[in-house]
């Protein structure tokens, strides 16, 4: 019954055959492999979907989107479009921002050229269950030469009155030397607090030359179980220049990964994350040097907050053949809690002679002195963590290069604090 209600979904929506191929086969696949590996996290008996198909209703209630800039946008809550925005010059440049059938309309080679092509269906059980189930997304192509200078926002709400997964597919794509700056929002809104899965797949694909700056701020509320895979793919001298925040308040893994297939690419990932309550928060970090002299550097610091757990696993993995190649990491967790737990993990893989490589990681709570100091000049203990936990995590925040995206991630760390 499942499977035919995905070819019914697919019929629905007049989906390729290409497309509706691909679902049947992601389908068959889901009992034979495995979940993905994040190590030391025990999340094998969460649950992360209820193998149904599904659109939201639209809402009879949604955001105000009054007080929007100019800049390229789209906002989505559940599977339904509710704002577009695009100028005409972008979209007589080729620039296509969409939602994923319009896109499929649009650009039919280029969605099948692409799609899954950075994820595959079959890489492990929860990207095969995505593929067969996700219900909506979005597409952004940029063509080859094109140079947008002002942000392009993806803002994806989940409702919390709503039983349907949130399994939602975003295709960001650039061409030859095409130039993108990318700010993305994941967040609940409601006041219901209906049980809920979110199985979240971004595929970056970045052609030869391009230069991508990707930022991220992931708020999905306490009800909501998620699997979030965001995943570059990056050709001769492109660069992906991550920023990722991760503000949800429910259990969360997560895989955060670029692959170097490109000589001189270069991808550096900066990632803070909060956990609070007794939430559960896995991440895997990775970068896979294929390419020769490609660089990948890994920053993510994390607090963690009465007695929430958070695990960050630092991968950096040189394959055989990627001489010059270079391979970095840092993973530091502050704990505000001797109830709180924690690992920060690095994992170099190195299979190749020629190469640089190195980590560090630590894992500590708030020096006693310097709330001593803070509390001494007359603040209240909470107003003395929340100076800390901002010093600690403004030294990624301060790497960031794009103002609205570090003005996002500090708006999103001072909400979680205020929620204590």
């Amino acid at each position: 019954m499942t499977k035919e209600a995905i070819k019914l979904f697919s019929q629905a929506h007049a989906e390729p055959a290409w497309l509706s191929a691909l679902r049947q086969a992601a389908f068959e696949k889901i009992e034979t492999l495995a979940l993905p590996t994040i190590e030391r996290v025990k999340f094998h008996r969460w649950n992360f979907g209820s193998g149904t198909i599904a659109e939201s209703e639209a809402m009879s209630k949604v955001p105000d989107f009054t007080a929007l800039g100019d800049n390229p946008k789209l906002v989505q809550v559940g599977t339904q479009t509710v704002f577009e925005q695009l100028s005409p010059e972008l979209a007589a440049a080729g620039v296509v921002f969409t939602d994923f059938y319009t896109a499929l309309e649009e650009i039919p080679e280029v969605m099948e050229q692409y799609f899954t092509k950075a994820v595959a269906y079959d890489t492990d059980k929860l990207a095969a269950y995505h593929t067969a189930y996700f219900n909506s997304g979005v597409v952004l192509y940029v063509p080859d030469d094109v140079e947008i200078d002002l942000p392009v926002e993806g803002i994806f709400y989940q409702d919390s009155d709503s039983t349907v997964p949130f399994n939602k597919h975003i295709l960001v794509i650039t061409g030859k030397n095409a130039t993108l700056n990318y700010l993305e929002c994941f967040e609940s809104i409601g006041e219901g607090c209906e049980k809920a899965t979110a199985n979240i797949t971004v595929e970056v694909i970045a052609g030869p030359g391009s230069q991508i700056k990707f930022a991220a701020i992931d708020r999905l509320g306490q009800h909501v179980t998620t699997y979030m895979r965001r995943c570059g793919k990056l050709s001769n001298h492109a660069s992906i220049d991550w920023a990722i925040g991760v503000m949800n308040e429910g259990d969360v893994v997560a895989d955060f990964d670029s692959d170097l297939y490109g000589d001189g690419s270069h991808a550096d990932m900066k990632v803070v994350a909060l956990s609070s309550g007794k939430q559960v928060q896995g991440i895997d970090t990775r970068v896979t040097n294929y390419g020769r002299h490609s660089i990948g550097n890994i920053l993510q610091h994390g607090v963690i907050l009465e007695k929430g757990t958070l695990t960050f696993n630092g991968i950096g993995h040189i394959i055989k053949g990627a001489k010059g190649a270079d391979a970095q990491q840092e993973s530091r967790v502050l704990m505000l809690s001797d109830k709180a737990r924690s690992d920060a993990n690095p994992i170099l893989l190195i299979d190749e002679n020629d190469v640089t490589a190195g980590h560090a990681a630590s894992i500590g709570q708030v020096d006693p002195e310097d709330m001593y100091y803070l509390m001494s000049r007359g603040l209240d203990k909470a107003t003395a963590e929340r100076l800390v936990v901002r010093g600690f995590l403004g030294a990624v925040l301060t790497e960031i290069p794009v103002k609205e995206a570090r003005d996002e991630m500090i708006d999103g760390i001072e909400e979680k604090l205020n929620k204590r």
